[in-house]
């Protein structure tokens, strides 16, 4: 048995055991007697997360490590904070929450652009045991009330702009409009005024944060329990009834600090970069709370891959800073790959630092793994998971034993994971058929516990399909060695003349064509054969080409390589793709576009253009 098989079946056959040993790497206020009970993790144990975070490597000495380097093109800034720096800072602006009336189990909600700021509110409410909850800075001020009545919050936190490469996007007016909107007032607002743009602040209402930070008092670390709730963080594109996933304190800390060695390689002194925002549960888990957990150094970055000011940003980066792992998905890199095919960019600079590039997020395509594996020359790793997990739930486990890759698959369920793929009636499928990928109660720890006052919705989203099992929601399979293939959300199946087929599976041979930078394919009503896929493909920058003619092979590639009974016959050359600001593609908004249904643009849209261009291409 390898190395990681043994890790593996030793946290599927005695989890209890293994978790309590993974544990030990976590300093408790009151240690965990119990490890497991009704499905929740260490119930009897207390801690502080931020404690962990930064407390703890300070009283050990390394106070003077670098714990967070800021990093913005947009404004020209590079800044850095050692443990200490971080800490103080931390701590003062939890006294200000705590004079503010913040105190344990309350909510502040977070609405900031990527500054360090955000990072300390984040560290601070959870220094005093109040839960946060962070929405990505420039949502749409109903969506923002939404959530602010929701999470019922007794201070705000906000900044007066953030800055995108081509413009400053106001914050404040749009707090202000949420507020009016909300039926929620909360008591105070905190806001950090850029010199972009500085807001009018509201008497008797908004304090300025600077200010108001330097005259608090530093507070100390408040215990909570392990179950107690440490974020809530609202699904992207949440409509109707708002879903906040819940992540709880222990379970969290542990799993976090636990994957950050096992899962990414990273030892303590390391830069790892998370290239995402910390309004998704990446920032979160890999920007915020895992590498400060580890005693890393993290990498705040408020910037694009292109465009700020070239394609050769993220290199810049990695060269600047000596980033060892680096994070984001793969959206970045196909858009990375479309401005500098030839990867000219990242030639200029020095990556014999970086050691490993890990994706999440979208589906890794095999083209978009064998260009950026053959231009850094180091193990491409795509892994899987979703913002209810919190961390991996497929991966190759480099801290432990790197397996084989195998392009287009994200490799074997993590230690902790029970992976089952289920049929339409709950029975396992047999290697290489597709089904619904579920795990196996009980979830591991860092995974939510509950929805946020919604206990009904996450019985009935998560557990009420198969008994005894978690429904991820994407649908895929393991082949024979283990490896587990996700093809997509089980709604991205299509039904073509009876026979299912996976969009995902078209998308990979569409994005093996030399000209198309990225892809996405929907299934459309047809009153033959009930749906027929149709294509979206952007192509790589240089690629002058004549629509027809990348349609007529694209054609021929998903005949040749699926065959017939695709039916796939049209493909719809784009400037752009529609994503969500975490770089998710729209294809439900796209197909409810193509099959003429009424839509709405999701907040989390990054560009309503680029809707507007597929429905003007059908």
């Amino acid at each position: 048995m390898s190395g990681f098989d043994a890790v593996y079946r030793r946290s599927i056959d005695e989890p209890e055991r293994f978790w309590a040993e993974a544990a030990t790497g976590i300093d408790w206020e009151v240690a965990p007697a119990t490890v497991l009970r009704d499905g929740r993790w260490f119930p009897d144990a207390r801690l502080n997360t931020c404690f962990n975070a930064l407390d703890r490597h300070v009283e050990a000495g390394h106070g003077d490590r670098t714990a967070l380097i800021y990093d913005s093109p947009v404004t020209g800034t590079v800044r850095a904070y050692t443990y200490a720096e971080l800490l103080d800072e931390v701590a003062r602006t939890a006294g200000l929450l705590r004079d503010l009336g913040v105190g344990t189990g309350d909510t502040v909600v977070i609405y900031m652009p990527m500054v360090p700021e955000a990072v300390i509110a984040m560290l601070a409410c959870a220094r005093l045991g109040a839960v946060h909850s962070v929405v990505f800075g420039g949502f749409a001020a109903s969506e923002l009330a939404v959530r602010i009545d929701h999470a019922r919050p007794v201070v705000v936190l906000s900044a007066s702009c953030g800055i995108e490469p081509s413009r400053v996007v106001a914050y404040k007016p749009l707090l202000d409009a949420a507020l009016e909107e909300a039926a929620h007032r909360p008591g105070r607002c905190v806001i950090l005024q850029r010199p972009q743009a500085p807001a009018a602040l509201v008497e008797g209402r908004d304090l300025d944060w600077a200010s108001a930070v330097r005259d608090a008092e530093p507070a100390g670390c408040v215990a909570v329990a392990a179950t107690d709730p440490l974020y809530i963080l609202y699904t992207s594109g949440t409509t109707g009834a708002p879903k906040g996933v819940v992540r709880d304190n222990g379970g969290h800390a542990v799993a976090l600090h636990w994957s950050m060695s096992h899962v990414y390689g990273a030892a303590p002194g390391e830069v790892f970069w998370a290239a995402s925002d910390v309004g998704w549960v990446v920032g979160h888990s890999y920007i915020v709370y895992g590498p400060l957990l580890a005693g890393c150094t993290t990498v705040l970055y408020e910037g694009k891959p292109v465009g700020t000011p070239d394609p050769g940003s993220f290199w810049r980066v990695v060269a600047m800073h000596g980033v060892r792992t680096l994070f984001t998905a793969p959206t970045a890199i196909r858009a990375i790959k479309k401005e500098d095919p030839s990867g000219n960019f990242a030639r200029k600079w020095d990556l014999s630092m970086l050691r490993y590039l890990f994706l999440a997020g979208e589906r890794l395509d095999p083209d978009t793994y064998h260009w950026a594996s053959d231009l850094l020359g180091i193990p491409v790793i795509d892994h899987w998971w979703q913002t209810e997990s919190g961390w991996p739930i497929a991966a190759n486990c480099v801290g432990i034993e790197a397996l084989p890759i195998k392009p287009g698959s994200p490799t074997r369920p993590v230690p902790g994971y029970d992976v089952r793929i289920l049929d339409s009636s709950g029975q396992e499928c047999p290697p290489g058929t597709e089904g619904a990928v579920a795990i196996r109660l009980p979830l591991p720890p860092g995974n939510l516990p509950t929805l946020f006052r919604d206990e009904a919705r996450f019985t009935e989203s998560y557990l009420s399909r198969f008994p005894g099992h978690y429904l991820t929601g994407d649908g895929g399979y393991l082949d024979d060695d283990g490896y587990l293939y996700v093809m997509g959300r089980i709604d991205d199946v299509i039904n073509v003349a009876g026979h299912r087929l996976s969009t995902g599976q078209m998308e990979e041979v569409i994005a093996a064509h030399p000209d198309v930078a990225e892809c996405a394919v929907i299934g459309v009503a047809d009153e033959l054969r009930g749906q027929l896929p149709v294509g979206f493909v952007v192509l790589k920058a240089g690629a002058d080409r004549d629509p027809a003619e990348v349609e007529r092979e694209l054609t021929a590639l998903v005949r040749e390589r699926i065959g017939p009974v695709a039916a796939f016959r049209r493909a719809v050359v784009v400037g752009r793709l529609p994503k969500t600001r975490s770089g998710k593609i729209l294809r439900g908004t796209m197909r409810d576009i193509a099959d003429g249904r009424d839509y709405r643009a999701p907040s989390t849209i990054e560009d309503p253009a680029a809707l507007t261009e597929i429905a003007d291409a059908l």
